[in-house]
This record gives structure tokens, sequence and C-alpha cells, in this order.
């Protein structure tokens, strides 16, 4: 698998952990979890299926008598247990029941239980994540910069966005806050936050998915600049120059990206 595809996997891994927390509701709100994009990710993750009584089970190891077991129920609740213990605690025999060590065991559980809700679905999704080979060098970031320039010649614009999806990845960019979204364009870059509320972003690629045009603000932006952000809306028009437009910006980011992996050598 090339870094690209394995990127692109790691993209869509994110964005499964964050369609099922997305998912998660309030105890009474009567919101249930979407079961379909977590088992997908508990196969990711090479958990193994098992139904024990009205449970379904995902074991990280079937062969060991103690290992991690999450239920897929509404509490998504990970298990460092043995699959008898999970399932007498998750649903008891009356038998079960009438043993007072197994009652205490029922009433509480906290012995046993890793995590729940969110904090599973972000293991299990860091799980996944680390099976993945996401070293890369310059010539990975070349690829994916070609691919970019040629979907943006042909006017192929999912392979565009696709190619910015990536490039957000490896920079660690973000999109855009609200406070510096453009109408029917996709804008990527550096995001702070402050204590005070300020956001501050840039340098930034806006992308206008109508006129299939890309363009670069090379600058930090604060949100509280009014003036600033409308020359963000007069760089997306049209009405003002920006920094780098089309194969350029493609040229700045893999040059950003290049610079982020000799940095990290230089660290190690």
């Amino acid at each position: 698998m090339s870094f690209k595809e394995t990127l692109l996997k790691k993209i869509k891994i994110d964005k499964m952990g964050r369609q099922v927390m997305a998912s998660i509701g309030p105890i009474d709100s009567g919101r249930k979890i979407d079961k379909k994009i977590m088992r997908e990710l508990l196969e990711m993750a090479d958990y193994t299926y098992k139904r024990k009584r009205d449970l379904d089970l995902y074991i990280e190891d079937i062969n060991a008598e103690k290992t991690r077991i999450l239920v897929l129920d509404n509490d998504l609740a990970i298990y460092n247990t043995s699959v008898y213990d999970v399932a007498m605690r998750k649903s008891a025999t009356v038998k079960e029941m009438m043993n007072p060590f197994n009652v205490v065991k029922i009433l509480k559980d906290s012995d046993v239980v890793m995590s729940k809700k969110e904090d599973s679905v972000k293991t299990i999704q860091q799980e996944c994540i680390a099976k993945l080979n996401l070293s890369f060098n310059a010539s990975d970031i070349d690829e994916i910069a070609k691919d970019g320039l040629t979907s943006l010649e042909n006017g192929y614009s999912e392979g565009v966005i696709e190619c910015l999806d990536l490039f957000e990845e490896i920079l660690q960019y973000r999109n855009a806050p609200k406070a510096f979204r453009v109408g029917h364009h996709k804008i990527i870059g550096a995001w702070v936050k402050k204590e005070n509320g300020e956001e501050m972003f840039g340098p930034m690629v806006l992308y206008s998915m109508i006129h299939n045009t890309l363009k670069l603000i090379d600058q930090h932006v604060c949100s509280f600049d009014k003036e600033r952000i409308e020359f963000i809306q007069h760089v997306a028009s049209g009405k003002k120059k920006a920094s780098a437009e089309d194969s350029d910006v493609f040229q700045y980011l893999k040059k950003a990206a290049v610079d982020l992996v000799e940095l990290e050598i230089i660290e190690k």
C-alpha cells in the first residue's frame, strides 16, 4: 500500500471515529450509537466477534483467558477480564444473581472496565491507526502534489479536494473556522485558538469548487480583525491578489511538507 493510500485510510478511520462519537448521546436521549461503523472499526483493529447470551462482544485476543473485550451497546464499555465475567456482569442468569459475590460484581464493574463511550471509540481508533505505516519521504509528497496538480488542470474537483485533505493531515492543518469560511470554497490552514477566544488562522489555502481555482494567503489572520477577514473574501473573489495561485500553491504545500520531514529527521 502506498503512503497516499495509507494516509487516506487513516483519514477514513478518523472520520469513522468522529461519526461514532457524534452518534453517542446522553443516557436519557434515546439516541443509539452507530453500530455499523463501530463494527467496521473493530474489524480494522482485528477484534474477534463473539455472540454470548444476548451480548455482541468484540475480543482482542480470543485465545486468552483474560483480555480486552468491547461490548457493542450504547455504553461501548471496554472490559479487561474474561468472556464469562463480562457475560455474567452484563447479562446474569437467575442462578448467578443468587450468589452474593456476583451481585457485587454486577452492581459495580469499575474493577474491570477500562473505558466507556467516547474514550472507548478513541482507543479502538488509535489501535486501527497504530497498524498503519505512516512514514513518508519527499518522493511520497511529490506524488501527492503531482496528483493534485493533474486534478486541478483537468477540472477534477474531487481529486483536488482529496489532495488538500492529504496535505491537511500531513501539515496538521484544519478546515477553516466559521469566521474564515467563504461560500463554495474548501479552505484549510494552520489554526491556533487563544485563551481569550481569538483565533489565528493561516497560512491558508482556498479552493473554489465553482471556478476550480487554488489560492494561497501566506499570512496569519486574526478572527477579530474584520479588515483582514474581508481581505480573505476579496482574495477568494479575485478582487485582491493572492500570495500564490494554482501550481505554485502545490509547490508551497510540497515544500512545507518536505521541510517537515527534514525537521523530524533532525529532531531524531
